[in-house]
């Protein structure tokens, strides 16, 4: 055969260009959607607060002192606030102002916040790079977090908190983040579900999830979760 004529190979030249043209806007395309799902959700979980307030209002009211510049703390009895969301956050002060939460340090910490502060003050954690763990050897939770037990009524974690514990927002419930959350605070909190000093889930779901825990399961589970 002879060679293609010059019309032909302009032809097959333009053919090409357009192909590539319509990869590289398929291409394009794809990433600004992603750009717009994930600002859509960071706003999501930052709220409608302002983070540069927050973090000034945070460091004045010693915020900082205890769960970090940056909302990783460094005692395992604190729990992180790094990339928390704002609502969920928001919630909590809100519990310990009218007593549905207690703790020594908090009521005292949170009893002078007004809304602008709570709302501020949360912005500025959610805004942080979302806290991550380091991913240990303890694993025998995995099963209990991803599928729970139909036998004992225990719902799977992760319908709730999220794929690998990253928290979402259902409706007017916000779930919190608990991977890579503080293991020895995760596993307080179990218990202090499972003796109802803490109370303060929508409709009760964490009491009825904890008394149906062994302390081995709220052990493995605070272990797994701290990992993620």
């Amino acid at each position: 055969m002879g060679r293609p004529s010059i019309g032909t190979r302009k032809n097959y030249r333009h053919g090409r260009w357009q192909t590539w043209f319509l990869v590289l806007a398929f291409v394009a395309s794809t990433q600004t959607v992603a750009a717009e799902e994930g600002a859509d959700l960071n706003s999501q979980r930052i709220g409608r607060g302002n983070p540069g307030i927050g973090k000034q209002q945070s460091d004045a009211g010693r915020c900082q002192e205890c769960h970090g510049s940056d909302g990783m703390s460094n005692d395992e009895r604190i729990p992180n606030h790094a990339g928390q969301y704002a609502g969920y956050l928001i919630k909590q002060l809100d519990n310990f102002q009218a007593g549905e939460r207690k703790h020594p340090t908090m009521t005292i910490m949170a009893e002078d916040l007004t809304e602008a502060d709570k709302t501020d003050i949360a912005a500025y954690f959610a805004s942080q790079k979302v806290m991550e763990g380091e991913p240990g050897s303890d694993t025998s939770a995995k099963n209990l977090f991803l599928h729970g037990d139909a036998a004992r009524d225990l719902p799977a974690c992760v319908s709730c908190h999220g794929e690998n514990g990253k928290g979402r927002i259902a409706g007017n419930v916000t779930y919190p983040v608990l991977g890579g959350q503080r293991r020895v605070y995760l596993r307080s909190q179990l218990v202090s579900w499972k003796l109802g000093e803490r109370a303060n889930s929508p409709g009760g779901v964490m009491n009825k999830v904890a008394k149906a825990l062994t302390d081995d399961e709220m052990t493995a589970l605070a272990n797994y979760l701290a990992g993620l």
